[in-house]
């Protein structure tokens, strides 16, 4: 596979984009004409650079509004392109994309296209160019990709062909299947990206908010078969507008962009049974095998694990990094780590092979984790995430565990549990990338997204999780302007006002809430007074569905991280969402 991006999909200078594109590992570019006017540098410098970065330059893009156009035009348009074909030839690109007609085309006939696509075509050859034509979603006469190969066909010309780009084709609801009856040799090039389904106009709908493959609501994979079934064999390219990426960093946005294309074309290679473009097999998480809660002074945190009935399983023997377990719920406290306040820096996750997983995740683009190990110790390999969060993998029985390391301790507590979730907060710029590489290099599925009110705007959930929901990993999007969202930890229990009691026994102060909450509780079910009571008095949260109840309650915030204590009765599946306002508004005022 070889892969290629078009640098308006970055932020800063064209310098800056190529850099940022060779650092994330693509074989070449196509460059946009703004980009290359707006640069300092000429085209020949822009030559050289690339051939330094080893980055092929596949691409010169766009130009617009040639053919079905008065006489007149025409020349003026030939004119045009002659001086276009004269960059191209001082910056080494030999195919130009061909955008179909939207503001001067007046001639609606195939003939009178076909015509002059072939006149500029001729005017190309002489010089070793390919034009590659594409029917934009929006073009007057041309918005049909089948409609554009016809042309083609019409013209007959060598070196014109089509240009497949997913989104004009997947937006307007075109069927893709159609590309296999393209002649594979002239499909000169092929354009990927992504998008969330929305009902708007298709003109704004791509230029703001297209997406990297496995982001959106295309069905890429399917798209991506019919070409390469098709006989195409050129790169795999992204061309993606949207207003986020171009203004986030550029080398972390190529880094995201490149796993993208990785992740598509393993998973349509998988979908076809084809050995080629292959990573190793994804691992399924069976469960979370700890949380790593990182900070230079935890001390607030071992009395609130405490309170909360967790067992301290000891000092690590070689470490400055603590241990405590509710059950299978095991948090870590490492006080060797660079952050100054606590927060959430870590979890290990219990598959089948680890080996395997970290293979697909650096095969992703994913920074290996360097864990210093003495004689004696496990091994745990890991990489980390976009935002740095480290993720282990394990699959060593229990005895010959890292737990074994741990010594001072003991495994008796008042509380029993699992991990059931971990909610990480993402700042607006990091949040797709998250998402992404939860889904690829993680195997989680997303569930539906929703928007939770908060003081500070409306909070985005998005919920990767395991089939079986064994790992759950709620993902919050803060507003532009908003803080960035809290990470929590949430361990299951099965009776969670036991816990509170006993937390509260301890000396233990929850997160207040108000008595309009448990008004308005009282108003949406039918409860018992008694059992009502109990929730007010011990600052519990509830809520019901069809399937089930759902008890939980969050301690004070740590530095940069808090604990809840979920219980679920019955199918319950959910997180308790309409709570979340009420929390979010309670955690905003007892912080000032």
């Amino acid at each position: 596979m070889r892969t290629s991006i078009a640098t308006v999909c970055l932020s800063g200078s064209l310098t800056e984009k190529l850099h940022a594109c060779a650092a994330a590992g693509f074989d070449g570019v196509e460059i946009m004409d703004a980009d290359l006017t707006s640069a300092y540098e000429s085209p020949e410098e822009i030559r050289a650079l690339c051939a330094r970065l080893g980055l092929s330059i596949d691409l010169f893009q766009p130009f617009r509004d040639f053919e079905g156009v008065d006489e007149v035009t025409l020349a003026d348009n030939l004119r045009r392109a002659e001086a276009k074909f004269d960059i191209m030839e001082r910056i080494g690109a030999d195919t130009i994309l061909l955008c179909s007609n939207v503001g001067t085309a007046t001639v609606d006939d195939d003939e009178v296209a076909a015509r002059q696509l072939g006149q500029l075509a001729d005017l190309a050859a002489a010089r070793g160019i390919r034009i590659a034509y594409e029917a934009l979603a929006w073009g007057r006469y041309v918005d049909d990709y089948r409609h554009a190969w016809r042309i083609v066909q019409l013209a007959d010309r060598p070196n014109l062909g089509v240009c497949l780009d997913s989104f004009h084709i997947l937006s307007r609801g075109h069927d893709p299947a159609g590309i296999e009856q393209i002649d594979g040799d002239k499909i000169f090039f092929l354009q990927l990206a992504d998008a969330p389904a929305l009902q708007m106009d298709v003109l704004s709908w791509s230029r703001h908010h297209r997406l990297f493959p496995g982001e959106g609501d295309f069905a890429l994979t399917a798209f991506l078969s019919h070409v390469i079934r098709a006989g195409y064999t050129g790169p795999l390219s992204l061309e993606v507008f949207n207003d986020t990426f171009r203004q986030t960093d550029a080398v972390r946005t190529a880094a995201h962009a490149r796993r993208s294309l990785t992740w598509l074309a393993d998973r349509t290679a998988t979908e076809n049974g084809w050995s080629e473009d292959r990573l190793v097999s994804a691992q399924a998480a069976h469960g979370i095998d700890f949380v790593e809660v990182a900070g230079a002074d935890l001390s607030d945190m071992d009395q609130m694990l405490a309170q909360l009935g967790f067992a301290f399983r000891g000092r690590h023997r070689s470490k400055p990094v603590r241990l405590w377990s509710a059950g299978d719920a095991r948090i870590i406290l490492n006080e060797q780590a660079k952050h100054e306040q606590a927060q959430v820096a870590g979890f290990g996750l219990v598959v089948d092979d680890a080996a395997a997983a970290v293979e697909r995740a650096l095969a992703l683009g994913a920074p290996s984790v360097f864990r210093r190990t003495y004689a004696g110790e496990h091994e745990l390999r890991a990489v980390a995430a976009p935002d740095g969060t480290e993720v282990y993998w394990h699959d060593q029985p229990a005895d010959e565990s890292w737990a074994t390391e741990f010594d001072g301790g003991s495994t008796i507590g008042a509380t029993a549990g699992v991990i059931d979730h971990v909610n990480l907060g993402y700042r607006w710029q990091d949040f797709d990338d998250a998402v992404l590489f939860a889904a690829s290099a993680l195997s989680l599925t997303a569930e539906s997204s929703s928007d939770v009110p908060s003081p500070n705007g409306l909070v985005r959930s998005q919920v990767m999780r395991t089939e079986d929901g064994v790992v759950r990993l709620p993902m919050n999007l803060a507003p532009p302007t908003a803080p960035l969202p809290t990470r929590h930890i949430a361990v299951r229990c099965d009776d969670a006002i036991a816990v509170a009691r006993h937390a509260r026994a301890a000396g233990l102060t929850f997160l207040p809430i108000p008595r309009n909450y448990y008004d308005d509780l009282s108003a949406r079910f039918d409860l018992d007074e008694g059992f009502l009571a109990t929730l007010q008095e011990l600052d519990l949260f509830y809520d019901r569905d069809a399937d089930g109840e759902f008890i939980h309650f969050y301690t004070p915030t740590v530095g940069g991280v808090f604990l809840e204590i979920v219980e679920r009765r019955g199918g319950y599946d959910g997180y308790g969402a309409v709570n979340a306002p009420v929390r979010l508004a309670a955690q905003r005022a007892t912080a000032h």
